[in-house]
C-alpha cells in the first residue's frame, strides 16, 4: 500500500476487514430483532454491543501492525550485548574415580569443547 496504490494484499486485508464489519454488524441486527421479541433478554442487548466490535478487531490489529512496524522502523539498530565471559571450573583430581566415570567425564569434556 506503498505510494497510494493498493496491492493485492493490501486489497485483500481490506476486504477481510469490511467483510468482518458487514457480517458483525449483521450478527448484531439480528441479535437487536431477538432483544425486541417477546423472548428476548439483556444478554441479546449486550450482544448488539459487543458483535460491532468484533467486526472492528481485524482493523484494529492491522492498525496495530503497522504502527508497531512503523516503530521499528524508526527505532536505531541494536547494539550488540557484551559478551558474556565464562570461567573455566578448577579441576581436582579424584583419587576413587572409576572407568565408567572416568569415561562419563570425558564425554562430558568433549561436548563442552564442541560447544565453544
Amino acid at each position: 500500500m506503498r505510494g497510494g496504490a493498493f496491492t493485492s494484499r493490501g486489497l485483500a486485508i481490506v476486504l477481510v476487514c469490511v467483510v468482518s464489519l458487514v457480517g458483525c454488524c449483521g450478527l448484531a441486527w439480528w441479535q437487536w430483532t431477538r432483544f425486541e421479541s417477546a423472548s428476548g433478554t439483556f444478554q441479546n442487548l449486550g450482544y448488539v454491543l459487543q458483535w460491532p466490535l468484533f467486526g472492528f478487531f481485524p482493523a484494529f490489529v492491522v492498525w496495530r501492525i503497522r504502527r508497531l512496524d512503523a516503530q521499528r522502523k524508526a527505532e536505531p539498530p541494536a547494539v550488540a550485548p557484551t559478551p558474556v565471559v565464562t570461567v573455566d571450573a578448577v579441576r581436582t583430581p579424584v583419587a576413587d574415580e572409576d572407568d565408567e566415570l572416568a569415561v562419563y567425564n570425558r564425554y562430558l569434556a568433549e561436548l563442552n569443547a564442541r560447544d565453544r
